[in-house]
């Protein structure tokens, strides 16, 4: 997700970065200005641009905040679309399965205590949803999704994930701090942080015929950009995941339809 507003009211500590860590500091592999063609090819063959693509350890960061995992660009996903975009919610081709199910969620202490809270609320929001896929926060034990804080992501980015796999949710929400400025609320984070576990358990930007942040398409391809009955044909400029936010940013009324139709 791209910044595009900071949100005014002013939270440090959000931003503060504690001296203990559970993540290792050669776990983010540097980035690489030149794509091998191959590659390039295939990002393009599963329905995303190559262009300003970047190497990270997971395997490529695509349109901000997309991790396509080298699993995923060497096999690819079965095109399951076969609609007409309408510039509205979306899934790809791979959900999360095995309903009902409760997600664990682990923050790295990489993250400041701001981000314990943050994280709290993004739960929150999917969890008063009536939904099979619950969400739970763990401070030991294995998690499905780990939280935690690369500031190697290029200038601009707020956070990154990648799709489910295997009927399992994307195991990493990368996070940048430093993006955030120091303007940033908890709502702000918390919308952040649900937007990513958004392509975790399958969603595609609302916007991703038409992206409200520069007007490109980011096209359906191999991965599926699958309309979801039930939402409207035009941008929902409310939704949580739309490509570029401006700051706390709750479920709309056509994002609580669209992950009930997938999760319910």
């Amino acid at each position: 997700m791209k910044n595009q507003l900071l949100a005014a009211a002013l939270l440090a500590g959000l931003l503060t970065l504690n001296s203990c860590s559970d993540i290792s500091q050669n776990e983010v592999t540097p980035q690489q200005t030149t794509i091998p063609s191959d590659i390039v090819a295939r990002i393009n063959a599963l329905g995303f641009s190559a262009k300003n693509a970047v190497r990270i350890s997971d395997g490529y960061l695509v349109e901000k905040d997309i991790v396509l995992t080298d699993e995923v660009l060497q096999s690819g996903l079965p095109n399951l679309n076969g609609v007409v975009p309408k510039e509205e919610q979306y899934r790809t081709s791979a959900l999360v399965t095995g309903l009902p199910r409760t997600i664990r969620v682990k923050v790295a202490t990489t993250l400041s205590s701001g981000w314990i809270t943050a994280t709290d609320e993004m739960i929150n929001r999917y969890n008063a949803l009536p939904l099979r896929l619950k969400f739970q926060r763990i401070t030991s034990g294995t998690a499905n999704v780990n939280i935690i804080r690369d500031e190697s992501l290029p200038t601009g980015v707020l956070g990154s994930a990648g799709f489910p796999s295997g009927g399992n949710p994307f195991g990493t929400i990368r996070m940048k701090p430093s993006t955030f400025g120091s303007g940033a609320t908890i709502a702000y984070a918390a919308t952040v942080l649900a937007h990513e576990m958004g392509h975790c358990i399958g969603f595609r930007h609302t916007d991703y015929f038409a992206r409200v942040c520069d007007g490109s398409n980011e096209g359906a391809g191999s991965i599926g950009a699958i309309y979801i009955p039930g939402t409207a044909t035009g941008i929902d400029s409310a939704s949580w995941m739309i490509s570029c936010t401006g700051g706390n940013v709750p479920f709309s009324s056509l994002d609580q339809v669209a992950l009930k139709a997938l999760y319910q």
